[in-house]
């Protein structure tokens, strides 16, 4: 009996050696994969921080998506240590993410789009931008949707593929911006006297810049009206205020100079036929 056991102890040691060490060293392999999957995820959300043309939100995602991809390949590695097929492993897992990315396209495009936002900035958060057909303030980008706000303070939802996929203004990003007005005077009214009230009026205005300079020219030749064209231009956050205000003075300076603005008009010939 002891000799039986002596037997099968001098089989089952070399299992239990070689077994034993591939499970240290699964161990150890796993240890060492988290704690690198964990320190380059950091790493990696922190040196995205660093770059001012890439938004916070990007940053975090990114970082966990790094330090996802280092724990599955040290799964992959554990597994591999114990003599498993990861190519079969691998090839399913493939598989799966194939039907996974067909089932969620839609939700998967958002998300691409997402990120191109993030990247790009075609616009931040308290920008005022016109995006599908909306002008409205930036209140937030997100991974999936962003959220903007209307002048009269609804919120609107829309999908990132929705906003990458369209024509985006952005009001907000330059500087300055140009203003035109345009007021229309009668045929016969004096357009140098029109010129001069209008440059004098803008000339007034703190806000307005003096570089570019102002201009005042005929913009066309209506069916009832000589249609004065005021250019100017100003700091964007005064851009509204200022074009409020510039309409508001003109028309009481027309007013003052006696300048006419015409409502549209028709000549009507009545021709009466001999019968």
């Amino acid at each position: 009996m002891e000799q039986e056991i002596v037997d099968l102890f001098d089989k089952l040691a070399p299992l239990f050696v070689e077994y034993g060490l591939k499970f240290v060293g699964a161990i150890v392999i796993l240890i060492v994969g988290f704690a690198v999957a964990k320190w380059l995820g950091k790493k990696v959300k922190k040196a995205l921080f660093k770059f001012p043309h890439i938004d916070d939100t990007l940053a975090p995602v990114v970082g966990n998506v790094v330090k996802i991809l280092v724990m599955v390949i040290t799964l992959l590695a554990v597994l591999n240590q114990f003599g498993v097929q990861t190519t079969s492993i691998v090839a399913v897992l493939g598989a799966a993410g194939l039907a996974v990315g067909l089932a969620l396209q839609g939700t998967l495009s958002n998300v691409a789009s997402g990120v191109m936002l993030l990247i790009f900035r075609p616009f931040k958060a308290g920008d005022v931008v016109k995006v599908n057909g909306n002008v409205c303030v930036v209140d937030e980008v997100g991974l999936f949707l962003s959220k903007f706000k209307t002048p009269d303070n609804l919120n609107i939802y829309l999908p990132n593929s929705a906003i990458w996929g369209s024509e985006i203004q952005n009001f907000s990003e330059n500087a300055t911006r140009r203003n035109d007005i345009i007021i229309g005077i009668s045929y016969s009214d004096d357009i140098n006297k029109a010129f001069a009230a209008s440059l004098d009026e803008v000339k007034k205005d703190a806000r307005i810049l003096s570089d570019p300079e102002p201009m005042v020219a005929v913009e066309s030749l209506g069916d009832s009206s000589v249609n004065v064209m005021v250019r100017y231009w100003t700091a964007t956050p005064d851009f509204f205020q200022t074009k409020l205000d510039m309409t508001k003075r003109l028309k009481e300076r027309f007013d003052a100079e006696k300048i006419s603005i015409p409502f549209p008009q028709r000549d009507v010939h009545v021709f009466q036929s001999k019968s």
